[in-house]
């Protein structure tokens, strides 16, 4: 009887407790959100597409939050990105109209600023303006472990205020990066690795805050897994910081580069006491070719410090580090080369933007954008003088020339073409005088070449569009993706 009476007592002890421990957790949950949701933004970019050689402008959902009391809010790159203007939905309901202040595609991170609804005329005070915003407070992912229960704010599908929970599965997810070239579905993540988490993320949820049980944002929910259920990754918000931070002062983020691809140790050999990182691959044009470093080295140090990398979590920490570099600094890099540890001296150079400035043209019926550095290497030209074709319509008059995705646009009527604001006038002058036929000089590949637009001629109506001249996916690409 006695006994009975024991494990009776045990057992209303253990649900006693398991009760109290479920009350805690939800009070905890409560108190974290309610730190938070205040701070929600609902995002509805109206985004600038180039698509098959055709301007438009669609509008996207997505979430972001409020990160200081005059109204800063951070949202993803593929949010907000090329955006032509930006209507913010606040938690109490409240519409407000945003402009981008910068972005950063590197990390997949924009920054916003809320403009106040009726903006004050000089020497007027602007209650509007005044007034202090609720905002979220930042944690340290670095503290972050896996099995911490976080949550996910944002609007899944476009519905707002939601907040879904779960755990972190990984604190340091390698995601290889996909895309590329001017497409704007490209996710690439070289800096960073990822937060894994079982809490709910669905398309809508991009920009949304990932948050720990204190009410503090440790993340920046942004990728999903396709195909899997509650597979989502956020960017840490150590690196978000740093890169909100620069985006504020300056409008982007300012990075060194020098022409290196990076492995792993473990691709070249199974010894775990070998130290460094291995160079899979050096940009000829590139400062650390120019400076002797070759495919096949392996980076031991740069300026002393270990750049040391087992794994490919540990990539982005050593990318980050030559990215850090200031700018135009003679870096010293030791490198062992067979048994032969050598010193390198590499003066590195601006990483170019991800994507130049992009403009349709449409009476010839094509798209172009304004040459990056990295196409300029790429396409192995004298200068950045020219404009890079990214798309063209099927029975217009460029595709009709065979203008096509790729092609560098040099010379107009042998006149040489500076940039895209120059060939826009050329193009303009052309199109209102009718001149029946244009000569363009055009690079493709390793070729030059001539193509001549014919302005007399017409296009074919109800022709069918074909080839992707960048902006958006029209389809679903890649194994991870973007959640707006």
């Amino acid at each position: 009887m006695k006994k009975a009476m024991l494990v009776l007592g045990l057992v209303m002890v253990l649900a006693s407790g398991c009760i109290t421990t479920g009350k805690a957790t939800e009070r905890a949950v409560l108190r974290a959100k309610n730190k938070v949701a205040p701070a929600l933004v609902h995002v509805r970019p109206v985004k600038e597409i180039f698509s098959k050689g055709k301007r438009k402008e669609v509008q996207v959902v997505g979430s972001g939050f409020i990160i200081s009391p005059d109204g800063y809010v951070v949202t993803n790159e593929h949010v907000a990105g090329e955006s032509k203007f930006v209507r913010c939905v606040l938690y109490n309901k409240e519409e407000v109209e945003a402009k981008v202040v910068g972005t950063d595609p590197y990390t997949d991170i924009a920054v916003l600023k809320l403009e106040p609804k009726n903006p004050a005329k000089a020497g007027t005070p602007n209650k509007a303006a005044d007034r202090r915003l609720p905002f979220c407070k930042f944690g340290v992912s670095a503290k972050v472990e896996s099995g911490q229960t976080v949550l996910a704010l944002g609007s899944p599908h476009g519905l707002a205020r939601s907040v879904s929970a779960g755990i972190v599965s990984v604190t340091d997810r390698y995601l290889e990066d996909q895309g590329g070239d001017l497409s704007s579905s490209s996710m690439i993540s070289p800096y960073n690795n990822w937060i894994q988490t079982d809490a709910a993320i669905n398309p809508g949820n991009s920009g949304g805050p990932l948050v720990n049980l204190k009410g503090e944002v440790i993340g920046i929910n942004a990728r999903i897994l396709s195909g899997a259920e509650n597979v989502g990754f956020a960017i840490p918000i150590d690196i978000a910081r740093e890169v909100i931070e620069a985006i504020i002062a300056n409008g982007r983020v300012r990075r060194s580069w020098i022409g290196e691809s990076l492995q792993p140790m473990r691709a070249k050999t199974d010894d775990p006491t070998q130290r460094g990182v291995v160079v899979a691959d050096v940009d000829p044009l590139s400062p650390g070719y120019e400076g002797g470093l070759r495919p096949g080295d392996v980076m031991l140090s740069i300026d002393g410090k270990p750049t040391d990398a087992r794994f490919e979590e540990d990539l982005p920490p050593v990318r980050k580090q030559i990215a850090d570099i200031p700018i135009g600094k003679e870096a010293a890099i030791s490198v062992l080369r067979g048994d032969k540890e050598i010193e390198l001296r590499v003066k590195t150079v601006e990483k170019s933007e991800l994507k130049g400035n992009e403009i349709e043209f449409p009476e010839w019926g094509f798209t172009a954008a304004a040459l990056t550095p990295e196409n300029v290497r790429q396409a192995q030209l004298a200068s950045n003088r020219g404009v890079l074709v990214s798309g063209a319509q099927v029975g217009g008059l460029a595709a009709n020339a065979r203008l096509q995705r790729g092609d560098i646009i040099l010379k107009m009527d042998e006149e040489e073409i500076k940039d895209i604001a120059g060939f826009q006038e050329m193009y303009k002058a052309r199109v209102e005088s009718k001149k029946r036929l244009v000569m363009l000089v055009v690079k493709r590949g390793a070729l030059t070449r001539f193509v001549l637009i014919k302005q007399d001629a017409q296009s074919q109506p109800g022709a069918e569009e074909s080839g992707n001249g960048g902006g958006l996916p029209d389809g679903t690409e890649g194994e991870h993706e973007h959640v707006e």
